[in-house]
């Protein structure tokens, strides 16, 4: 098969474009892989707060690009079904729409920024054990 120069400037826009358009959720899919593999190599509670940090970021970004408007649509839906509410729909939409997204961004963060917090102190307890059997 034969690849013409418009073709191969068509799939090299392509690929770019997806890349560019997903990058957050690439970098926090590779984030929970390597976290995997470092709680599996090393089992700890960096690891693990590392790996759910990145799994919750990457729900996160899936669920405001993808869930949150079916999400709300159906749980309209099925609280309201004959008579309007307007408190019910102001409640769902921003449970939804703002509580949700924040809680799930900010739970990510802080699962990743324990992990780090674990890191730098084992590290101080070492370079302190290290210090005192001189």
């Amino acid at each position: 098969m034969i690849i013409t120069p418009d073709l191969k400037q068509n799939i090299i826009y392509t690929v770019y474009l997806t890349i560019a358009h997903n990058a957050p959720a690439i970098t926090y899919a590779v984030g929970a892989v390597l976290g995997s593999i470092y709680a599996l190599y090393r089992p700890s509670r960096k690891a693990i707060f590392l790996l759910l940090g990145c799994m919750i970021l990457l729900l996160s970004f899936e669920y405001n690009k993808h869930i949150e408007d079916g999400l709300k649509e159906q749980t309209v839906n099925s609280l309201i079904t004959t008579q309007e509410h307007q408190k019910v729909r102001r409640a769902v939409t921003v449970t939804i729409d703002k509580l949700l997204p924040l809680g799930l961004s900010v739970l990510g963060w802080i699962c990743i920024g324990s992990s780090a917090a674990l890191h730098i102190k084992e590290r101080g307890n070492k370079r302190k054990t290290k210090i005192s059997l001189k």
